[in-house]
Parts: structure tokens; C-alpha cells; sequence
């Protein structure tokens, strides 16, 4: 059926008429709004809360986040996001993460965002992943009848038409506009390095050993628990000759060096310590991808590390933006965290041209920083669902390592992810999945140990 029966049912019973727009299949809600192509002001959502009392649904606009203290103001109740599993068991008949915005046909209590009711037109899913439905302000009305209504998003931000830009605009208002953190020279040097087919591991070595801080983060790993050396690590070059390899310890050395160039919060979760677990985790899986799928393990590592340094800018040229988006992060797990840049930068103000989001600032830092084509592109695209372009495996090597992470809580997005599919889409198997998912929990305490030793 191609919308939920019970959807159906019960919108067909209130005659509230409906318009059914088919879409491409979408791994996620937020992918089949943006691919759809229509409007984003005019799409409507819901976000479901609990507490002790029970679920309650907040229907407000897709590019709008809910103001937990609003509602709380509203009703009287602390609630808090109800997790994705807990949501899609409410929804038995929809497909998971598609839950329409209309809780009176699954009987769950509706407050409703005042400005949703005053839309001539409204656009939602309709249950499921390949149909959205349309509803004019009659019907939209008819089918949230009974809801109570107020201010109940962060307001002045996500409102009203923005102009599309694009990325070679977005790289000129930042260079314009902001001084952006040029690549410490430490991390030039070893970049440069690592073109040099020539280099030797000693005189990598020697490079790392002009900075202390460096030459102990890179001997503390080799020494890990992850590479099971059984002898005694004295030095640099024997971290790079007998455990480590020239481009693992190049690659960790230029991210470690690079990060240097930002001055963000340690704590929360969107905060250096996470920062580096999340890194870490995805460099780990993008280079056991790389051997499953025939693709180059140094530059995968690379891409994997580096992917979310468009993050780090952000919180070093806005550090306010980025502490509210990281308390948006927190109340709105489920939320897409692109979903979350529109509502901070997509708000008419002067940084408006940063809701393109932090990965595809990321992919622009890196281009200006003239790190390799394939790291730019998995930094600048791993946001956008079902790229195809250039680079394209490296792309899909990030986004499927960093589905993978979700469900271990590492990273900063935990809305659902279509994992088979992009799987899938690297020739893997569920086999070969298995085995990779395996993996991550095989390293995932030395993984936490190095990240907590870098970002100290």
C-alpha cells in the first residue's frame, strides 16, 4: 500500500482528502524530503516525546526543532525524546523513521506547532518510504483536530526562503568574511611528506620528534593493545618500521598536527574527546572497508579521520552557534544533525550560508588546506544520502562506517541509516558486514583509550 492503512483510514473518515506523491525509495525521512524536491517550508513532521506519563507528538515544520522548555510551558511536562526503536514499535504499520505527523490515527495525544496550522499547504509522509502526501489547510486542520497548539519551536530560525548557494559562493563568503585557521606548519611539512614517494620512515621519524607532544601520542600508539607488538617500541622510526607503517603513522600524525588549528570544547558531544572517538572509530572502519572493497587502506584511513573537521571549524569561528548546536544535539537525538545546522544557521542571519553544513564546509576547508581530491569529497559529501559523483566508493565508505557507529552511540548523528543498502553499494555481503561489525567491537576500548590520550 502506498500509504499507511491506518493513516488511510483514518484521514478518509475525518474527510480530510489527501494527494499521494510518490518519491524515489529513501533511506530516511529527512532524505526523502530533500530528494523530493518540493518545498521544505511546506513540509510538516512530528517528533515524539515521553515521560513517566506517556508519548505525546509534536507536529511542527521539518525544518523547525522543538523547544523542549516551550512544551514543558505548555502542558506542565518534562518530556524527553523517545528513542527511535521505542517510536517505530508505535507505528506498526509504517515503515521505521516514517511516522506521519498525524498521532490521533495511532491514538497518541498531538500538540501541534502554532505555525503549522496556518500553512495553505502541508506535505508529509505518508507511513511509508516511497510515498509523501499532500494536504490543503482544510484537511491539515481536519486531521489534527484536537491538538493543542502554541509556540513550540526555536523560533527565528529555518523560517522563510533561503537562495541556494553554491559551494564555490559558500568557500568565497568564507574567506571573505572570516580569517578560517590556516593548516599548522607542522602538518604542511607532513603532507608534504607523504607525496614524496621517496620519503624514508627516518625521515618521517625525525619530522614527528621536533614536537614532543607529537612523538608521545604517536609512541603511546604503537604501543597499543590494537597492534599486539610483543617487543619494546624505543623510538619513532621503530613505531613506523616495525608496528605502525609509513602511512598509518603520516596519517595520524597529519590529523593530530592539523587539529591544532582549532580551539573547541573538550566535553560534550560535540567536543574533542568525542571528536577523536568518533575519528578514530570511522578512520578504523574506513581502512577495513578499504580491503573488503579493493580500494587504497592509507587513503581510506585518511578520509575516515579527517571527515569531520568541517565541525571543528564551525565551533571555531562561531563558538555560540556551536554550543547551541550542540545542546541541540543533545535534547534531539533523532534528529538529523543537518536538520539541526538549518534550524542554527538557516535562520536569516549573517552566517545563513553555513546551514550547506558542516560537511560541506569541512570539504571546502580541506580543498583550501589542498589535502588529496578523495578526502575533500568523503569530508564535503558524507552528509548527502545517495551521492554518486566523484570519489564516490571513498563517500560511501564514511557514510557506512558512520552508520555503523551510530548504534554504538559513537559520532554525532543517530538517526537511522539504511546500512544494508550502502553495504550494498560496495559489494559487500552480510557476510563481509558481520564480520566488519565484529571488528569494531574487538578495538573499540583501545580506540577510546587513544582518543581520550589525544584530545588531553
Amino acid at each position: 500500500m502506498a500509504v499507511a492503512a491506518r493513516l488511510d483510514s483514518f484521514l478518509t473518515r475525518k474527510g480530510a482528502p489527501y494527494r499521494a506523491l510518490p518519491i524515489d525509495e529513501s533511506a530516511s525521512l529527512d532524505a526523502a524530503m530533500m530528494a523530493s524536491g518540493l518545498p521544505l517550508e511546506e513540509a510538516v513532521c512530528a517528533t515524539l516525546l515521553v515521560d513517566i506519563n506517556g508519548v505525546v507528538m509534536v507536529v511542527h515544520g521539518f525544518n523547525n526543532t522543538i523547544d523542549l522548555d516551550a512544551v514543558q510551558q505548555l502542558i506542565g511536562r518534562r518530556l524527553q525524546p523517545l528513542t527511535a526503536r521505542q517510536s517505530n514499535r508505535l507505528f506498526g504499520d509504517c515503515d521505521p523513521g516514517f511516522q506521519p505527523p498525524v498521532g490521533a490515527a495511532y491514538d497518541i495525544p498531538v500538540l501541534v506547532d502554532e505555525d503549522v496550522l496556518t500553512m495553505p499547504r502541508a506535505v508529509m509522509t505518508g507511513g511509508t518510504r516511497h510515498t509523501l502526501i499532500a494536504l490543503d489547510n482544510r484537511a491539515l486542520t481536519l486531521a489534527l483536530a484536537g491538538a493543542q497548539g502554541g509556540h513550540l519551536v526555536i523560533r527565528g530560525q529555518g523560517n522563510g526562503e533561503r537562495e541556494a548557494l553554491t559551494l564555490d559562493e559558500v568557500a568565497g563568503k568564507l574567506q571573505k568574511l572570516y580569517r578560517l585557521p590556516p593548516m599548522p606548519a607542522l602538518a604542511i611539512r607532513i603532507l608534504k611528506l607523504t607525496t614524496n614517494t621517496e620519503a624514508t620512515a627516518r625521515e618521517l621519524a625525525e619530522l614527528i620528534e621536533f614536537d614532543p607532544s607529537l612523538t608521545a601520542q604517536i609512541m603511546r600508539y604503537s604501543r597499543s593493545a590494537l597492534f599486539h607488538y610483543p617487543g619494546q617500541i624505543n623510538s619513532v622510526q621503530e613505531a613506523v618500521t616495525r608496528v605502525l607503517g609509513f602511512d598509518r603513522v603520516a596519517h595520524i600524525a597529519l590529523g593530530i598536527a592539523a587539529v591544532r588549528a582549532f580551539d573547541v570544547p573538550r566535553h560534550g558531544m560535540l567536543g574533542m574527546d568525542s571528536f577523536w572517538r568518533h575519528s578514530l572509530h570511522c578512520a578504523f572502519l574506513c581502512q577495513r572497508l578499504a580491503m573488503e572493497c579493493g580500494a587504497d587502506k592509507g587513503l581510506a584511513y585518511l578520509c575516515g579521520l579527517l571527515h569531520n573537521f568541517g565541525l571543528l571549524l564551525v565551533g571555531h569561528l562561531f563558538p555560540g552557534m556551536y554550543d547551541e548546536l550542540s545542546t541541540l544535539r543533545e535534547t534531539n537525538p533523532d534528529v538529523s544533525m543537518h536538520s539541526l545546522e538549518l534550524q542554527v544557521f538557516g535562520g536569516g542571519n549573517d552566517q545563513e550560508f553555513l546551514a550547506v553544513g558542516h560537511g560541506a564546509i569541512g570539504g571546502i576547508l580541506h580543498r583550501l588546506w589542498q589535502l588529496p581530491d578523495p578526502v575533500v569529497k568523503a569530508a564535503g559529501m558524507h552528509q548527502q544520502a545517495g551521492y554518486h559523483g566523484e570519489h564516490e566508493q571513498y563517500v560511501l565508505m564514511v557514510e557506512l562506517a558512520n552508520s555503523l557507529l551510530k548504534a554504538r552511540g559513537i559520532g554525532d548523528e543517530f538517526n537511522p541509516d539504511d546500512t544494508p543498502a550502502l553495504a550494498a553499494s560496495l559489494g559487500l555481503d552480510d557476510a563481509a558486514l558481520a564480520a566488519i561489525d565484529g571488528d569494531i567491537d574487538a578495538v573499540t576500548r583501545e580506540l577510546d583509550d587513544l582518543a581520550a590520550s589525544l584530545s588531553s
